[in-house]
């Protein structure tokens, strides 16, 4: 029997038998009717209440993320452009690639991330994805509220159906503990290895992610970074956490002035950040807007 559960039988004996006291100080003296049936309402509230999840021992936090198979070209964008955020760019992505979008802030990078998810109304120019992609957003805000007054286990259970698996998939994220609270009441870090894990479980080949490290802790953000290297799809992310862009291929840097280059490697991204007004002149960095 797990930890959890003896407590909670431990509880509801104590409470069960406190109850049993009071009703028989009742019948003894009615001045004690009260307190016996705020004993009783206690004992069942707490047994209604039900006891914890089934004991799924904990494990190291680890993420696997197995998207499926895209076309080549996964993004084009043609002229692109979302409001008077930044000028009028085209590009493309490919299948595999980890794309971090750069730059100081202000400049509409969660926006670009935004429109790629389909949520942009200013958007001007076209964004078109290649055939078979699936497309998950990570936000950084973890506004979810469809989840809101649900249980995390339940939230997962959607996917998994099991209970015992859904437990199994907390565990892994270190959320075992957590199970049976609602996801208003996590942490910002619970709340964004909860949606991890949901991008996991949905399969999907393109990911989005919008400052996905800024509330995890530094378990879950190497768990994040170990699984987008194994990852079989295309990662687009917004990030101002270098340990998390060094893994990067390449970068669409937007900067102050509204201008798009696409820096092909870390340590010239790294460059363009530190001087931004001398992008134009960095060696390899390409201008995107005509």
């Amino acid at each position: 029997m797990g930890d959890d559960l003896k407590r909670w039988n431990d509880e509801e004996r104590r409470l069960f038998h406190h109850m049993k006291i009071m009703k028989q100080r009742a019948a003894q003296n009615f001045k004690n009717a009260t307190k016996a049936n705020g004993a009783e309402s206690r004992w069942e509230k707490f047994v209604k209440a039900g006891p914890p999840p089934p004991p799924v021992a904990d494990q190291q936090i680890f993420v696997r993320f197995t998207g499926a198979d895209s076309a080549r070209r996964v993004v084009k964008f043609e002229s692109v452009a979302v409001g008077d955020l930044f000028m009028p760019f085209s590009d493309e992505i490919h299948f595999g690639e980890r794309v971090g979008l750069i730059g100081p802030n202000g400049t509409g990078k969660t926006h670009l991330l935004n429109a790629l998810d389909g949520k942009s109304e200013a958007l001007a120019g076209d964004i078109t994805f290649g055939p078979r992609t699936s497309v998950g957003m990570f936000n950084q805000i973890n506004d979810r509220p469809e989840y809101k007054g649900r249980q995390c286990v339940d939230i997962v259970r959607d996917k998994l159906i099991d209970e015992q698996k859904s437990m199994g998939a907390l565990a892994r994220y270190g959320l075992r503990t957590n199970a049976k609270q609602e996801f208003q009441t996590l942490s910002g870090g619970q709340k964004a290895r909860l949606e991890i894990l949901m991008l996991e479980l949905a399969g999907h080949n393109v990911l989005l992610l919008d400052e996905p490290t800024d509330n995890l802790d530094i378990e879950s953000s190497e768990a994040l970074e170990m699984a987008l290297e194994g990852f079989e799809g295309t990662v687009i992310a917004v990030s101002h956490d270098r340990t998390f862009l060094a893994r990067f291929s390449r970068f669409i840097m937007i900067t102050d002035d509204g201008a798009v280059y696409e820096i092909p490697d870390f340590e010239l991204a790294l460059a363009g950040l530190s001087e931004p007004d001398k992008l134009s002149t960095l060696r390899l960095a390409k201008p995107l807007t005509a």
